[in-house]
């Protein structure tokens, strides 16, 4: 399997422009999607959510939406989002496509890119994202793979930003498994220039390639076996949930015991600065890696982050289609 760091290998049409992870986006353009989320947001006040977005920067595009897992956030987000920016989404099953009777990817790019303007994936395997992109003469975006979710990574940076000024310099605590959201947080850490803090479980640490990746540009990221010493004084702390939708049932209670002594609770939380907020990518489970204390406290943002989950990938699709 190719890696997710290696480049494409097909050469990109001409000012094409796919957003599939954060470490394959120039840092200034990431810089330009979160300051034009930040603008966009504060330009909406007062709208109602149907009103489209002032010049209707994507007036006349079509997004595509292929969803093989289950979606709230992303779902809705991207489709309000479109439709914002004067656009129109198209929802799209692969239970419902050819493509979930057997039709290859490499051909379901090669349709939709006669059809759509963008298009957005919600998968399993990264591979399948790699090879979608590959493939099609449009952009591809990233709405979740097993490895990467870099969408809700820019929602994060945003939600941050907003409570705290600019990310830059700042230090964030990740606390429990060191799945694709971990991935995505190594990732921001080198692009955004914040020092990240891992503590998750030896059998559940983060991916080798994506630490080296990080180590290799000199990120601040350091990994340990003790919750305590990862939230320390530091400006975040952010979760997920300890059952995957990649993982199985069956890994359930073996998975619990390991993470259990990494729950985000209040004590651990009173080990943070003063001024610290909570993040949790949702949908959450109150009581497990989180307390309830904790969700719904005066430190949580976790709305604002869902929320701005709008504003940052609108401002990922205006980049993706040269409009921004």
């Amino acid at each position: 399997m190719t890696s997710r760091f290696a480049p494409l290998d097909a050469a990109l049409p001409a000012g094409m422009r796919h957003f599939l992870d954060l470490h394959a986006v120039a840092p200034e353009d990431l810089r330009a999607m979160i300051d034009a989320a930040h603008a966009a947001k504060a330009a909406r006040a007062g709208l109602p959510r149907g009103a489209t977005d002032q010049g209707a920067p994507l007036a006349g595009r079509i997004l595509g939406m292929i969803f093989e897992k289950p979606s709230t956030r992303t779902r809705v987000s991207f489709d309000v989002g479109i439709r914002q920016l004067g656009g129109q989404g198209l929802m799209l099953s692969s239970a419902e496509m050819q493509l979930g009777r057997g039709e290859s990817i490499a051909d379901t790019a090669r349709v939709l890119s006669r059809f759509l303007d963008i298009v957005m994936i919600r998968t399993g395997p990264h591979e399948k994202l790699l090879e979608l992109a590959r493939h099609a003469a449009i952009p591809v975006i990233n709405g979740l793979t097993d490895a990467s979710h870099p969408c809700q990574l820019m929602a994060d940076v945003m939600t941050i930003e907003e409570r705290l000024g600019p990310i830059k310099g700042r230090t964030v605590a990740w606390v429990g498994d060191g799945n694709n959201m971990c991935a995505s947080f190594i990732e921001a850490a080198a692009q955004f220039g914040f020092a990240l803090r891992i503590a998750c479980p030896e059998p559940l640490s983060p991916p080798r390639d994506v630490l080296a990746w990080a180590a290799e540009r000199g990120a601040d990221v350091h990994v340990t076996r003790d919750p305590r010493e990862a939230v320390s004084g530091v400006d975040v702390i952010a979760t997920d949930t300890w059952i995957s939708m990649g993982d199985t049932d069956r890994s359930r209670e073996k998975r619990h015991a390991m993470l259990r002594p990494f729950q985000v609770n209040a004590a651990l939380v009173e080990l943070a600065a003063p001024h610290a907020i909570f993040l949790h990518c949702l949908p959450a489970h109150p009581g497990e890696e989180a307390s309830e204390e904790v969700m719904y406290g005066p430190r949580s943002v976790i709305f604002d982050e869902a929320e701005n989950r709008l504003h940052a990938q609108k401002a990922v699709m205006r980049w993706c289609l040269g409009a921004l």
